[in-house]
């Protein structure tokens, strides 16, 4: 292929200055098996000193509430932003989600105790090595086998078999699929339609047993964000529903517990113009050379066909190197970002080309992904609204 022209002033983002997540010292994927290290759980050690161990354990995971997103919202968030202090075992920081910061990616991550290299989902849609197509990590769409993409035991499997009393509270909905089997399962799987039904019921599994683990999740706010965007009416009013189910859930722990209170990632709104919203399907540079685009919108993998990897790598980051940080598959791999660990089953679904967004901007597939390309709110990169998510704190 042959490379255009570009402008002289264009000068590509250093990889170095990519944020890296905290893989090994304040990740979320050190959250869990700190927990269950406490708790006595052979084989798992603790990478967060700051958590004081408890006899039962509760994990409530708010899809979509960023760090920076509670900081912002005071009004609507009291009780949330009362306990900022607490997060991280009192020392007032957040964890980092990991790379992409999205929500397969995270909750394996979260589940497994491994960072993405490890467990394998290291993105929202990424390419199969075996049947060279995209696969949807979130729906899991084409089927391929759950326990062959992801062989690792979740932390929770692991305390269930140590005696600990494991039990996971959540939608009806996520019963059966695979991204819980291979991320959340281990215990019992209980599930309640409502917030609050999920707090009062997470509230009597804490108490079922003198060592418990029990996780709750709510995915509304997120829902929203993408819908309407975290500037909306409609997200605030999400934001202020879970700040009571928060509330509602920390006073009725019982004795010897602790509550987290953490997230898979944060969010940003991008506006709707050009500049903001970059369209593959529409941009010929970008696409020239490209066989599959992978990940989404602020955190893109992108596969080249066979021979033209060096060629598609000096194109995007020559065209989009000032707002995104542009880096081949083993530059990727070396800087960090999918953490220390890379699997072998792993390498080829990463992208020949990773791409995350610094800037405040996407590229969207307005044919191919016109759902994704139609949110308001977005996530996936390394920036600190998307990146940083809270580990709140409460103990009884």
């Amino acid at each position: 292929m042959t490379l255009p022209d570009w402008p002289e002033d264009v000068v590509p983002l250093a990889l170095d200055s990519a944020p890296v997540p905290a893989y090994g010292s304040g990740s979320l994927a050190d959250l869990l098996p700190a927990i269950a290290a406490g708790q006595g759980v052979p084989g798992l050690r603790s990478a967060l000193p700051e958590l004081a161990p408890a006899d039962r354990n509760c994990v409530f995971l708010i899809d979509g509430l960023g760090w920076e997103q509670i900081l912002a919202h005071p009004d609507e968030a009291p009780y949330l932003t009362s306990l900022l202090p607490s997060s991280l075992g009192g020392s007032g920081r957040p964890l980092t989600a990991g790379f992409p910061a999205t929500t397969a990616t995270s909750l394996a991550s979260f589940g497994t105790g491994l960072p993405p290299g490890a467990h394998g989902l290291p993105g929202y849609t990424v390419r199969n090595p075996e049947t060279g197509e995209l696969m949807n990590q979130l729906r899991w769409r084409p089927w391929t086998s759950p326990q062959v993409w992801q062989p690792y035991p979740t932390v929770f499997q692991l305390a269930d078999r140590a005696g600990v009393h494991t039990a996971q509270v959540t939608s009806p909905a996520f019963q059966d699929t695979p991204l819980t089997k291979i991320a959340l399962s281990g215990g019992t799987f209980h599930g309640r339609l409502t917030g609050e039904e999920r707090m009062d019921f997470a509230a009597e599994q804490l108490a079922a047993a003198d060592r418990s683990l029990v996780y709750t999740y709510y995915s509304e706010l997120d829902g929203a964000g993408h819908r309407f965007g975290v500037d909306s009416d409609a997200w605030r009013g999400q934001l202020m529903s879970v700040d009571r189910l928060v509330q509602r859930l920390a006073e009725q722990l019982p004795p010897r517990t602790t509550l987290y209170v953490t997230a898979d990632h944060g969010m940003i709104d991008i506006p709707f113009d050009e500049e903001s919203r970059i369209d593959f399907d529409e941009d010929w540079e970008l696409r020239a050379g490209v066989a599959l685009l992978g990940g989404e919108g602020r955190a893109r993998h992108v596969y080249a066909v066979p021979g033209a990897e060096t060629d598609v790598l000096a194109v995007w980051r020559e065209v989009l190197g000032d707002r995104f940080w542009v880096a081949g598959r083993d530059e990727a791999i070396a800087a960090g970002w999918f953490g220390p660990q890379i699997d072998e089953r792993v390498y080829r679904r990463l992208g020949d080309v990773v791409a995350a967004a610094h800037a405040d901007v996407v590229i969207t597939a307005s044919v191919n992904e016109p759902n994704e390309s139609a949110m308001v709110g977005m996530h996936g990169s390394m920036t600190p609204v998307e990146q940083l998510v809270p580990l709140l704190e409460v103990r009884s």
